[in-house]
């Protein structure tokens, strides 16, 4: 049978029919368990409820409300009996009627809730975890390390195509103080049940070189909270407290809270807010470093100024100080002379006769000295006279010579040489057989 546009029924009327359908005595007043996700609230409660396999994964999803005039009673009675106010990712046991409008769709309205189901599956998982860390001695590792200043060189682990990355990026490079930071990606599934794995993995990587980074941050934008549960992973949470680097986290939105946050060194609401975050760091130390510099110039020029003015008043006593101490100086002199004056008259006269006398003694023993040294040179140079070669031979002697050698003994001659006696009057040479 071919369709017939005019016999087909409307959009609303289809509504309208799986309106009646649901709503009805069988729909209301159903006690349902679930886990609230995403819940927010203005002037009613909406959240959507949803259910996980025991993977995690989500197999079943419904919006509900509590509306404006039931919301107030219930927040009283769900935190009163369990500590907390009603939150996403909470098992609850709540009481709904299925409404379904023309416009917006199925909607489970709540109108009771069992504060005795406890907190939700998450949570409790989240609770057992930190207990497990805490048990290790392992929670509050990374949060005790400590950043160094300044944290300029940063590893980012975040989806190079995330929106959350896009503006942690544009935030930390694009800061107005024209702070340079360095910046690397560490590429990494941010979502779903490889995020841990893939995340970890960027983590073993940055741990190649550590000494490259002066901190570690982890990005992702807001979702969903069952799109965040990856990070409520325990392997990945005993990662990030063990790392030698400092972890930045900013994951999400201000109102979502997981795992990591529990472990690591720093917890941002977003991404922007780790960009900001280490921005502020920076500047932050360059306003002390500012204020340093603006102290140390304050105390040189203090201390110049006070300079000036000790130099202005040395420089104004001066020339009382240099007359002061000339005329005291002539008043020394003048007395010393007064003093010389005196002792001349009682020490030096008889001093200078002394000398006096001591010089014509010194002339007769110098006259003396000569006379003998003159007579000893006499004897000398007739001494010396008798002694010479020449007076040898006029006393009968001879020199015998071969070439320029004195032959003092007859063994000392050879048959054949020539040698030349010498007498006072003149030599010959013989020939010796």
């Amino acid at each position: 049978m071919a369709n017939n546009p005019d016999s087909a029924m409307t959009l609303l009327e289809l509504n309208e029919i799986i309106r009646d359908f649901v709503q009805n005595d069988a729909t209301a007043g159903l006690w349902v368990t679930a886990e609230t996700s995403d819940l927010s609230r203005k002037r009613h409660c909406y959240m959507e409820l949803i259910q996980k396999d025991d993977s995690g994964n989500t197999v079943a999803r419904a919006r509900a409300a509590i509306w404006s005039n039931n919301l107030y009673d219930l927040d009283a009675k769900f935190t009163l009996a369990t500590g907390q106010r009603l939150a996403t990712g909470m098992k609850v046991l709540v009481r709904v009627t299925v409404s379904f409008h023309p416009v917006f769709g199925l909607l489970l309205v709540i109108d009771d809730i069992d504060p005795a189901f406890t907190i939700g599956d998450a949570i409790r998982r989240r609770q057992e975890a930190i207990a497990r860390l805490t048990q290790e001695g392992i929670i509050d590792l990374n949060r005790t390390l400590g950043f160094v200043d300044p944290v300029l060189r940063i590893a980012v682990i975040s989806a190079e195509s995330a929106a959350g990355y896009g503006d942690f990026m544009n935030q930390l490079h694009g800061n107005s103080a024209k702070i340079k930071f360095y910046t690397r990606l560490f590429p990494a599934t941010m979502q779903g049940t490889t995020a841990p794995k893939s995340i970890i993995a960027a983590l073993c990587e940055i741990a190649d070189n550590p000494d490259l980074y002066d901190a570690v941050v982890i990005i992702r934008g807001g979702g969903a909270t069952d799109d965040l549960a990856c990070f409520e992973d325990y392997d990945l949470a005993a990662s990030v407290a063990q790392f030698p680097l400092p972890v930045i986290i900013g994951i999400g939105h201000e109102r979502d809270v997981t795992l990591l946050d529990f472990v690591a060194a720093m917890r941002v609401k977003t991404p922007t807010a780790a960009a900001e975050w280490l921005i502020n760091r920076a500047t932050g130390l360059l306003e002390q470093l500012q204020n340093i510099g603006n102290s140390i110039f304050a105390t040189v020029t203090s201390l110049l100024a006070d300079n000036d003015r000790s130099l202005a008043n040395i420089e104004g006593q001066l020339p009382e100080i240099a007359k002061t101490a000339l005329l005291r100086s002539e008043n020394y002199l003048n007395n010393a002379a007064i003093s010389l004056s005196a002792i001349s008259s009682t020490r030096i006269a008889p001093e200078t006769a002394a000398l006096d006398a001591k010089a014509a003694e010194l002339a007769t023993a110098a006259a003396n000295a000569i006379d003998f040294a003159s007579h000893r040179l006499d004897a000398f140079e007739q001494l010396v006279a008798a002694l010479s070669p020449q007076a040898v031979l006029e006393r009968g002697y001879t020199i015998t010579t071969i070439g320029n050698k004195i032959i003092k003994k007859a063994a000392d001659i050879n048959p054949g040489d020539t040698i030349t006696t010498r007498f006072a009057d003149g030599a010959i040479n013989s020939k010796t057989i």
